[in-house]
């Protein structure tokens, strides 16, 4: 990196009213690593698995996901686009209150707290999955029980975790990420191999491609399209939580073109080799039946088609994957936290956006990611749909986020300064293509996953969460925020910032 590059960056996020008080050491790789270890095609596809195989069965793995790819892949088109513009750890909150006009703020408010309520549903749909994962593992290995208690014990201690490795410095987790990328490459092709090879029997190219199964109690005229609808969520869960490159601009080299490619990189690679990956899985199933009503249905196959042996070890690599994943949730996570409270939106802001010093990383938000990620994973002690709706949570919540800047910048027109890193003339078709999908996903996932859904074990709770995030943000804002948030805040003039950053680096330097 160039003292030149450096520069420009610390310009640019001087002109957008910030200190570089967070420690700046990724490169473009780094920053594509984060949001494809958050994506981590070995978490979402196999953690919802048997939600896939009981909602549509493996046309929905198969075709469902190619199709929620390509959707998806508009909308990370759209959103790189502004984060080349404004390449700042807000991220999505930060971009609409610049594109709101005279209700910048509102704007700003509204999608901030959706995407807080979006990045703390991805880190417990994450460390969850991780947790029944481990649960398989430490089962088939030392008859670890998988009650719902003990899976939550794991999942505490999963965040624990997570948590820890976050608070030691922006350079661990670099280097975590990197490590990352290719423990999920190299191990989605072991994976590949060793079911194309190992089974006995494999499944019909018919049966991967076109088999549907209904296994949730809808019967109604149209419910082979409803629940291949709500199937897609295995693929829409999945491709979440690349918004992870805008929050890790402010850490990033060459940020307002290292975050755009970190985004649209993600999605593409991951489209690719999660389609590998559920293929193999798929076309690997020896008991359909006794393997979607095991507890862990993805970790049943492997055992069931690799052998007791082989399958440990493809869990362990599937586990190590999933590790990754959640630390990354976690650290893109506590950014959003800090960057919306250094903006005074959150409850607490003091707290929240405080820089430790000597690792330069926000370590209260990092605790307010992991506390807030736990409370959501909890009602899996009495709704054994409780992981569905969470991962609902998470898609609403964040494509929500994702969604508004993203109109915002369609109805700015050519009022829109694009940045290094821009669509052209397909600004406006990938788009609003973009906007329609989200707002059609945003329907879909608060409805009924399985019927009857009104009893305190089949509803769909995600619809609750939504609605209490917007209660509270909504009420909050018309009571009160409206009067004193004004969106992101200037932290000074050119020389107070560099004031705070001479400032930090000394502390930095003496501890």
């Amino acid at each position: 990196m160039s003292v030149a590059t450096h520069d420009s960056d610390v310009e640019a996020l001087h002109r957008m009213g910030y200190a570089q008080e967070l420690r700046r050491r990724m490169s473009t790789f780094s920053n594509f690593a984060v949001s494809f270890t958050i994506i981590s095609i070995l978490s979402g596809c196999l953690t919802l698995y048997g939600y896939g195989m009981n909602t549509g069965g493996p046309i929905i793995m198969n075709i469902g996901w190619p199709l929620v790819g390509v959707m998806v892949l508009m909308v990370g088109l759209a959103m790189a686009e502004v984060c080349s513009s404004y390449p700042t750890a807000g991220g999505l909150y930060y971009w609409a209150a610049k594109l709101g006009g005279k209700n910048s703020a509102a704007w700003s408010w509204f999608t901030g707290w959706f995407n807080l309520l979006g990045q703390v549903g991805v880190t417990a749909g994450i460390d969850f999955g991780l947790a029944l994962f481990a649960d398989a593992l430490l089962n088939a290995l030392f008859s670890y029980p998988s009650t719902p208690i003990a899976i939550i014990g794991i999942y505490t201690v999963v965040l624990f975790l997570h948590g820890l490795l976050n608070t030691f410095g922006v350079g661990l987790v670099a280097l975590l990420n990197d490590i990352s990328v290719w423990w999920h490459l190299i191990g989605v092709a072991v994976i590949f191999v060793v079911l194309l090879v190992v089974p006995a029997h494999h499944q019909s190219i018919s049966f991967i491609f076109t088999k549907f199964v209904n296994n949730t109690g809808f019967g109604f005229g149209g419910a082979p399209i409803y629940v291949f609808l709500i199937g897609l969520l295995l693929a829409q869960y999945t491709f979440t939580g690349y918004d992870a490159s805008a929050h890790m601009t402010e850490e990033t080299h060459n940020a307002a073109v290292a975050g755009p490619r970190g985004i649209v990189w993600s999605i593409i690679i991951s489209l690719i080799a999660g389609w590998v990956l559920l293929i193999a899985v798929t076309g690997a199933i020896q008991d359909y039946t006794a393997e979607a009503t095991s507890v862990t249905p993805g970790a049943q196959i492997f055992l069931d088609a690799a052998g007791h042996n082989l399958g440990l070890f493809l869990l362990f690599v599937i586990v190590g994957a999933q590790f990754y994943c959640g630390m990354s949730s976690v650290t893109a996570n506590s950014r959003m936290i800090y960057a919306f409270s250094r903006d005074g939106a959150v409850p607490g802001s003091q707290l929240w956006h405080k820089i430790n010093p000597r690792t330069r990383t926000p370590t209260n938000s990092i605790i307010f990611a992991t506390v807030g990620a736990w409370l959501l994973g909890l009602p899996y002690l009495w709704s054994p749909v409780a992981y569905a709706a969470v991962t609902s949570i998470a898609v609403i919540g964040l494509y929500l986020a994702y969604g508004m800047p993203v109109l915002l910048r369609l109805l700015a027109g050519e009022k829109f300064q694009r940045g290094p890193w821009h669509l052209g003339r397909w600004s406006y078709v990938v788009g609003w293509i973009a906007v329609i999908w989200i707002a059609f996903i945003a329907i879909l996932f608060v409805l009924p996953q399985v019927s009857p859904g009104t009893t305190l074990t089949t509803f769909n709770y995600a619809i609750v969460a939504v609605a209490v995030v917007l209660l509270y943000s909504g009420g909050y804002w018309f009571l009160s925020a409206r009067n004193w948030f004004k969106g992101p805040k200037v932290q000074g003039s050119a020389e107070e910032l560099a004031q705070i950053e001479r400032e930090l680096e000394a502390v930095g330097s003496t501890s």
